[in-house]
């Protein structure tokens, strides 16, 4: 690319509206403080880096363990756990977001107090919108990684097969509904992915920006319809691939409302020096690239890891004794156990006699021949259950259940061929087929 010409270096600044600056250092601050600490979250995907990364990154995470609930506790009263359970929507989450938002205003008025007399940040929104494009783009590619080898949503599991379609939660049955469909899971995918490879070249910012407003625009109205917990964490993808797109908004007006000739974009280069601008070049693409392959490699580790788990399947109570008395198959009987289904390590659950679904998390000792159960939804409920299998079909379980002593005596049935997983792509449908 040219050097710059001496007419351009002499060129003066343009003065930008003030409520442009004010907003230009609100959306820096703010930008900065959600990405944090991107881009060194990229290196953990290198072999060992966590063990560099992790000491380096303590202080950061320190930090917001410490303000989060601090602030959840003194302006809302509230107490906001530190838990990872897949939840980005947590009052833990809201509660940082508030934080953040603070910060960036009070950065704004500092920054407008010490710099008021700046008239534009040209060259520092530049940056700022390289630091956007690659937050962004790593977002949209691990995301997609995921959907085109099929680890995010994987196939709809037994229990969930065997739950009544009414018993599903809005997010059950979004996930029922991608893991259903291996090509539609890389339909989507590809199209996060060509976003986010879009948004790391300069030259196709905007249609990468473009790209990943029409995937994203769709995600968060998923995660919006679908109770889905990462309503926040979408939502601010979505803020950063449109803010990409705010200086070509006229361009784009011109374009598509106006009919009118609309001018090539300006390409400046970063750096001034052909060298570094060549460097730059290089570095960026071998770490794209090198992003991309572990990121796929992940996902696909992901999925290949998923095996099944020992007792695989589904059991079927022939017998149920809790506290010393029989309980018989009554659907009238909510607590009474109709099935015990294993179908993913780490997990059990229980279908009881109204085919109402209890997920538990398991820890199955083969050698002990146990079953330590702890409910997902209730920390400190655990159940610790013992089990035998005198043949291959047999299974027989007692222990401690709740407040119940139980024994249970199940057999193994074969998985029934279900239409949702069986049914298939038709090129020829005479009539609908909607069962």
């Amino acid at each position: 690319m040219a050097e710059p010409s001496q007419q351009d270096s002499v060129r003066p600044a343009p003065q930008w509206h003030p409520a442009t600056r004010l907003l230009f250092r609100f959306a820096f601050a703010y930008f900065l403080l959600c990405n944090l600490p991107f881009p060194l979250t990229w290196l953990f995907y290198i072999p060992h880096a966590d063990v560099v990364l992790t000491p380096l990154l303590k202080p950061y995470w320190a930090f917001w363990r410490a303000a989060v609930p601090w602030v959840g506790k003194h302006l809302f009263a509230v107490n906001p756990a530190v838990r990872i359970n897949g939840s980005g929507d947590s009052t833990w989450g809201y509660v940082q977001v508030f934080c953040w938002l603070t910060l960036a205003l009070a950065a704004t008025v500092a920054w407008t107090l010490l710099d008021r007399r700046r008239q534009s940040y040209v060259r520092l929104h530049e940056w700022l919108r390289v630091y956007v494009r690659f937050a962004l783009a790593a977002a949209m590619v691990t995301y997609g990684a995921i959907k085109v080898i099929k680890s995010q949503f994987p196939d709809p599991a037994l229990d969930r097969l065997l739950q009544p379609l009414g018993d599903a939660s809005p997010m059950g049955l979004l996930w029922t509904f991608m893991g259903a469909s291996q090509s539609y899971n890389v339909f989507s995918g590809a199209g996060e992915m060509l976003g986010g490879l879009l948004l790391t070249l300069r030259r196709t910012t905007l249609l990468g920006a473009l790209v990943s407003i029409a995937v994203l625009g769709n995600i968060v109205m998923l995660n919006f319809s679908y109770d889905v917990p990462v309503k926040l964490y979408s939502a601010q993808l979505l803020v950063e691939a449109l803010f990409l797109t705010l200086p070509d908004l006229r361009r784009l007006g011109d374009m598509f409302l106006l009919n009118r000739r609309v001018a090539p974009a300006a390409d400046r280069p970063l750096f001034r020096r052909a060298g570094l601008h060549r460097g730059a070049l290089a570095l960026r693409t071998g770490l794209v690239v090198l992003f991309v392959v572990f990121s796929l490699a992940d996902a696909y580790d992901s999925g290949r890891d998923a095996k099944q788990p020992q007792l695989y399947g589904i059991w079927n109570v022939d017998e149920l004794t809790a506290d010393g008395r029989v309980l018989p198959p009554s659907v009238a009987d909510a607590s009474r156990w109709r099935r015990m289904i294993f179908d993913f390590p780490g997990m059990m659950s229980i279908q009881t006699m109204d085919d109402s679904r209890h997920r538990y998390n398991l820890v199955l000792d083969p050698v002990q021949h146990t079953l330590a159960l702890t409910s997902r939804d209730d920390p400190q409920w655990k159940s610790a259950l013992s089990y035998r299998q005198p043949d291959p079909r047999s299974l027989t379980v007692a222990g401690k259940f709740g407040d119940r002593q139980i024994q249970a005596r199940l057999h193994w049935v074969k998985a029934p061929k279900f239409l949702l997983t069986s049914r298939g792509f038709h090129w020829i449908n005479e009539y609908p087929f909607n069962r």
